[in-house]
């Protein structure tokens, strides 16, 4: 007894090195198992053949077995050590092949996690106000117009600024975070456009607190202004509604203008990017997209998944 496990603990340990240098463990299932049986079946050999030279140079054959031939002891030890090397290689197999799998899918999703994390960083680098030198001139002519309302429109820029800013650190904010980024920038564009830019808002409070990715709601209604207002004589609105619908957070920015504009110059990143950035934080169930209504009108409609938790 003690001489077959010897004879198998040598044979099963020389078999096992075969398998880690011969790189049987990258191998599919598929073409690793015919080389493992041939193993196997080649160590099981080994073993009884260990097994029958020790006996008989020890001289330790049983009496019953002094008048047995070499082949019939060779092929009765050999099934008696594959009983035990069959399962225990195909243990050994498996469970390495196991966490090997079980590894390359973490290494995978810390890939995917790598890509999707520069992906974002590389979109929200390309996110700057355009705004910035039109709200200083309009800034510099309230110094000395309307000293007070020149001061409360620098810390609507500073608080723009230091949004984009943390852009580059968060995947999302919540609604509201980025709703009232977007009211210091359209009170920015009042300076500017006076009476030629009406606002309205229809938000239902119970989406303040939903995410979405930071400066994606300003980059939208800069677009509108830059698009839209900016290109009518007599100006025009911009309107934000946010609702639920159905399973969906419904962001819709509409503004006075036709689309054409909106889709010309260099605009194209900034709704590209929109689309991306909805793809990567949220999958295929959110949507984007960008359409001319009622003649006069643009309407740029962001469909987000709610989390069934929240």
């Amino acid at each position: 007894m003690i001489l077959a496990v010897l004879a198998g603990i040598l044979t099963t340990h020389l078999f096992r090195e075969v398998i880690r240098g011969s790189g049987w463990l990258l191998l599919p299932v598929e073409k690793a198992l015919p080389k493992l049986l041939i193993g196997i079946i080649l160590t099981c050999i080994a073993d009884s053949l260990i097994r029958i030279f020790v006996v008989d140079a020890l001289n330790l054959v049983s009496a019953e077995r002094k008048n047995v031939d070499f082949l019939t002891r060779l092929v009765t030890n050999t099934i008696e050590g594959g009983l035990i090397i069959l399962p225990w290689t195909l243990i050994y197999y498996f469970y390495h092949y196991i966490e090997k799998s079980r590894k390359q899918q973490l290494d995978t999703l810390k890939l995917e996690a790598l890509v999707k994390e520069l992906e974002l960083k590389t979109i929200k680098s390309h996110i700057n106000p355009h705004f910035i030198f039109n709200a200083l001139n309009s800034i510099r002519a309230l110094v000395d117009e309307n000293p007070g309302r020149a001061r409360t429109a620098i810390t609507e820029l500073s608080n723009i600024l230091r949004s984009s800013m943390h852009a580059e650190k968060l995947e999302t904010v919540t609604f509201e975070k980025e709703l009232n980024i977007v009211k210091d920038y359209l009170a920015l564009e009042h300076i500017r456009f006076e009476d030629r830019l009406q606002i309205e808002y229809e938000i239902d409070e119970d989406t303040l607190d939903q995410p979405i990715p930071p400066m994606m709601l300003q980059t939208l209604v800069e677009n509108a202004i830059k698009h839209g207002i900016s290109k009518q004589v007599n100006g025009g609105t911009v309107k934000i509604s946010s609702d639920f619908h159905d399973d969906f957070h419904e962001l819709v920015i509409r503004n006075t203008g036709y689309l054409n504009g909106a889709l010309s110059g260099g605009d194209g990143f900034g709704l590209a990017s929109t689309k991306n950035r909805l793809l990567l934080l949220f999958g295929q169930k959110a949507n984007f997209d960008i359409r001319e209504v009622n003649g006069n009108t643009v309407e740029a409609r962001i469909l987000i998944p709610v989390d069934p938790a929240k």
